[in-house]
């Protein structure tokens, strides 16, 4: 199993995140789905008693999401699962500032594939070693990749100039555009953790898959934290309430969207 931190800075502070990547998703969400590809809703609704993090959070909003897929996952992986096969089942418990994403391939990989998402949001610039608590055997093997959406290189077919921090400023904040040394001079600040342990078990297989896991969710991390930002001022004001109408909403688009129309969205990269 190879596990990786990712830590995306942002020039925001905890409290609005919450807001920005919760309003984010679902937008996010409706640019992925279409002509039978994309996202379905299936469970959007509170928990309690379900212990992460040893027990310090145990209640917030779990969603359960079903990814249907085909062009957006890599030829090597479309090459080893069969026709049909091609859909990841996503269970989240958001108990912010703490979340759990644990993503499966149910219908075919089963017990062999699973991607575990472990993120925690803080009031910092990606300095704290061990925000997770991992033991020292696990801190041992985990590789810590910052993410700066502001200088990063991205894909040239992932690239709006509507979504580059470099030439956004927002109007409501005025904060933007990020260039040079952002990342030490932004006030208000703040860092996603995010703690991905990817485990693909297939003989002769695993190490090659696993890394090819790990470079798509970086991928996927720096466009959608790009997004957060340059749609500021489309979330920022918004509340909680706000956010259950809007994702509400988005459930009953998606559930149109996915039979209609042509794909959409974030294709994979070659391999």
């Amino acid at each position: 199993m190879i596990i990786k931190e990712f830590r995306v800075v942002l020039p925001l502070t905890v409290e609005e995140y919450q807001i920005a990547q919760l309003y984010s998703v679902a937008e996010a969400s409706k640019n992925e789905t279409g002509g039978g590809e994309g996202i379905e809703v299936l469970k959007n609704e509170p928990f309690t008693n379900y212990p992460l993090l040893g027990g310090k959070y145990s209640e917030g909003q779990y969603t359960y999401k079903v990814y249907h897929l085909a062009s957006k996952v890599p030829g090597m992986i479309k090459f080893l699962a069969p026709k049909g096969a091609l859909e990841v089942h996503e269970e989240a418990w958001n108990a912010y500032p703490y979340c759990r994403t644990v993503i499966t391939n149910p219908n075919y990989m089963k017990e062999k594939f699973m991607i575990t998402i472990e993120s925690f949001h803080c009031a910092d610039r990606g300095d704290q070693n061990n925000v997770h608590e991992l033991p020292s055997e696990k801190l041992k093997h985990r590789e810590v990749q910052m993410i700066d959406i502001g200088n990063d290189t991205i894909s040239p077919s992932d690239y709006k100039e509507s979504e580059d921090p470099k030439q956004f400023k927002s109007q409501k904040t005025g904060r933007g555009p990020l260039c040079g040394n952002w990342i030490e001079t932004a006030s208000p600040v703040m860092t996603c953790y995010k703690l991905v342990s990817a485990d693909f078990k297939w003989f002769g297989l695993q190490n090659r898959v696993e890394n090819l896991i790990h470079k798509s969710e970086r991928r996927l991390f720096t466009n959608f934290h790009r997004q957060v930002f340059c749609w500021m001022d489309r979330w920022h004001g918004l509340t909680l309430q706000d956010i259950r109408e809007i994702e509400e909403k988005t459930r009953e688009e998606l559930h149109r969207q996915l039979n209609e129309g042509t794909v959409r969205g974030m294709k994979a990269d070659a391999d």
